[in-house]
């Protein structure tokens, strides 16, 4: 008894965020192969990918008692069975339909989640997956219940009606050695409670024949088979009887009231299919009434949760019948690990891929990245004291120093790599937003990605979505033309939208890249001055294309829910500097515009040079530094505006003094000030920095400047030096812009 009441208060709310996590990555699992599907030739395996994602997510649903969810899922089951069976053909409008309920079922996770209250609509979705499911000449469509049964004249006899969804089947195992080797498998329906009955046996040339009645899938019963006998050595038929005239099933009488003793037997509690008793599309009435008319709840017979009679969890299991159920369980276990066969190692199978991941708290790996920060700091002020140290007497100390240094820096890799997820995660967001955009526009477009598997910081991939989500919606709706157009500009009908990402260094570079029309420098010279922004006639086409980021700037000639309010490209510019990133246009009109957008890899730690300029210390990126040699003054030649160059090589370089830009005092230093250049490489282009001594190479740990103090114009952050002091990093980027302008 007391078991019993524990069980009733089995708190399920704390596998909810679980839940929606994993529904939440097969929904967009589900999604992306819908998107990837061939209308034409279907592929069987992909459709059997996607009817697991729906029937992953029922599951879950039907277990925490998410209705809403679970019938819309039911629904999708009984399209995408009967399309993986081929008893439909797959059209578009299947797959519209279907992507229509993944955004629906995200609606209602969302609002289970508490993360939207707003009521979702799912009522004329339903009814036209049902009428889609129907067609072809299958089943009936569900929507349409069919007339409640006439009460029986008499109890049903121990033997099971047509109308509880009894049938009889034909199991021949083998080729079998010995007649014997099939008798586990009888043993299963004496052991196992609702299984059905064996009505007759035989053994003929090494094949040994059940004559059975039973309610359950063929897929169940190879499955319980198979932990007695190799799949491939079982065959199941169906035994030819005169098909009775069938009552309605009872799936559609979920609210009618069945007297005790016509109730179905004991056996009919498996028969639920993972349904509650009285939902549609399941067999079991939640009601019964006795002789004298009195209404009792079939506790028996409801599927607590969602789940099967016997299984861990459901309250409405007699524990004669978990116990005998369990029973069986262990003993078909026991016997597959005895024989040790093909059944036995695909439950090993599954649990080792249950413990390859584990879902840890986003705060948690910052806290833990923030730490490794510290020892990193720490670690270099070790370093710097060990420096006055006389190695000769210190050896075993500096040599454990050593050693801390090199598990420091493979630690810091180990921990930022938890944090650097693949841009997959994100390009996977755009094949369905383009696809129902040129759709809604009347424009043909092909996505196409590249290099899906670079890497970049979680931190910067979340931010880094939602312009490029504005990019490539801009490529659509301002770039791609209209298909006719594209033919009479000799080009194909469908344009090309590709969305690359690559490693340049210490950045990555991601760039999105049409064969539209591209920009029209004079249009944009035009719009500039109508809305009041100087635009000379001679600004360099670099310029021009700059204007597309003004506030408020839009080359659309008319406003509509997609474009045209010039919100867009300034908050683009805005988020990704904000970032420490840039954004550069290229474009010929009649071609296509690229857009490149250049990030940090990541926020956290990175390998830099440090450098002396007089009394202060600067950091560079050391993906950025190239080489770094000693110059003469004579080396360095002065042009027009002041501006200096200096020859390396055959190639003349920009030189820039730092001690200039940053008004680093110098307090009457000799011939040691700038006499080295550290040639630094940014956006395809080189420039050499005037220093006065390498310091050395080092972690570093990137401290956010702009948020502590202010924005430095040329400074991209700040760290913690082994001494205490704070060096700033510069922004070889904005550097090289600078020698630009």
């Amino acid at each position: 008894m007391t078991e019993d009441k524990k069980d009733d208060s089995f708190d399920l709310t704390q596998f909810y965020q679980i839940f929606f996590e994993e529904a939440g990555e097969n929904l967009e699992t589900m999604e992306q192969q819908l998107l990837e599907l061939d209308v034409e030739n279907p592929d069987d395996e992909e459709l059997n990918a996607i009817f697991r994602c729906a029937h992953s997510i029922k599951g879950g649903a039907a277990t925490f008692g998410f209705e809403d969810v679970a019938e819309m899922t039911h629904q999708m089951e009984s399209l995408l069975d009967k399309l993986r069976r081929h008893e439909l053909t797959l059209t578009s409008p299947m797959v519209d339909v279907l992507l229509e309920a993944s955004d629906v079922l995200k609606g209602l996770l969302a609002r289970h989640q508490g993360l939207d209250a707003a009521p979702v609509e799912t009522g004329d979705l339903v009814a036209r997956i049902r009428v889609l499911a129907s067609g072809g000449g299958a089943a009936p469509a569900p929507a349409k219940a069919p007339p409640p049964p006439p009460p029986p004249a008499a109890a049903p006899a121990p033997a099971p009606a047509a109308g509880t969804g009894q049938r009889r089947m034909k199991a021949t195992i083998g080729p079998l050695d010995q007649a014997d080797e099939a008798d586990p498998i009888k043993e299963l329906f004496r052991d196992i409670a609702g299984l059905g009955t064996v009505e007759g046996e035989s053994f003929d040339n090494q094949h040994k024949v059940f004559e059975i009645s039973t309610a359950s899938s063929n897929d169940d019963l190879l499955d319980l088979f198979a932990f007695h006998v190799s799949k491939d050595k079982i065959k199941l038929e169906p035994l030819d009887v005169a098909p009775a005239p069938a009552p309605a099933p009872a799936a559609f009488v979920s609210q009618s009231l069945i007297p005790i003793s016509e109730r179905p037997p004991s056996g009919d509690i498996e028969q639920g299919y993972g349904l509650y008793a009285g939902a549609p599309g399941s067999p079991i009435a939640d009601h019964s009434r006795s002789d004298s008319g009195e209404v009792t709840r079939n506790d028996d017979l409801i599927q607590g949760y969602g789940l099967f009679a016997g299984a861990p969890g459901n309250p409405h299991t007699h524990e004669s019948h978990t116990a005998a159920h369990e029973a069986a369980i262990q003993a078909a276990t026991g016997a597959a690990d005895a024989k040790g066969g093909r059944a036995g190692a695909k439950p090993a199978a599954a649990a080792t891929l249950e413990t390859t991941t584990l879902r840890v708290s986003v705060s948690k790996i910052d806290q833990l990245i923030n730490q490794v920060g510290e020892l990193v700091i720490t670690q270099a002020m070790l370093a710097q004291n060990s420096r006055i140290l006389d190695p000769s007497i210190n050896q075993q100390l500096l040599a454990g120093l050593a050693d801390l240094e090199r598990n420091t820096r493979d630690l810091q890799e180990s921990v930022m790599s938890i944090r650097m997820i693949p841009m997959s995660v994100v390009f996977s967001r755009f094949p369905r937003m383009l696809r129902d955009l040129a759709s809604k526009l009347g424009k043909k477009v092909e996505f196409v990605t590249v290099g899906e598997a670079t890497e970049l910081d979680k931190g910067l991939v979340e931010k880094i979505t939602d312009p490029l989500t504005h990019l490539i919606r801009n490529s659509c709706d301002h770039g791609i033309e209209m298909p006719a157009d594209r033919l009479l500009a000799g080009k194909p009908e469908t344009g090309t939208i590709t969305l690359s990402a690559s490693h340049q260094g210490g950045s990555i570079l991601i760039e999105v890249r049409d064969d539209g029309k591209g920009l029209n420098r004079q249009k944009l010279i035009n719009k500039a001055r109508e809305r009041g922004i100087e635009a000379p006639d001679n600004m360099s086409d670099s310029e021009v294309w700059q204007l597309i980021f003004a506030p408020g700037f839009s080359t659309a000639e008319q406003v509509t829910d997609v474009s045209g309010r010039g919100v867009g490209m300034d908050v683009v510019k805005k988020n990704i500097a904000s970032l420490g990133g840039t954004v550069d246009i290229d474009t010929s009109e009649g071609y296509g515009m690229s857009v490149k957008v250049r990030l940090p890899l990541t926020l956290a730690i990175m390998d830099g040079m440090s450098v002396r300029v007089g009394d202060e210390v600067y950091i560079l990126p050391l993906a950025s530094v190239v080489e770094s040699f000693q110059v003469k003054a004579g080396d360095i030649n002065t042009v027009a505006q002041d501006a200096q160059l200096v020859k390396v090589r055959e190639e003349y370089m920009p030189v820039i003094e730092i001690d200039r830009i940053f008004q680093v005092p110098r307090n009457g230093e000799g011939s040691g000030a700038n006499s080295l250049m550290v040639v630094v490489e940014s956006d395809g282009m080189r420039v050499a920095l005037m220093v006065d001594e390498l310091l050395g190479q080092q972690q570093v740990v990137i401290k956010n400047l702009e948020s502590n103090y202010r924005k430095v114009q040329n400074i991209s952050g700040a760290t913690i030096l082994g001494d205490g002091r704070v060096a700033l990093i510069l922004d070889t980027s904005g550097l090289v812009r600078r020698t630009r302008q």
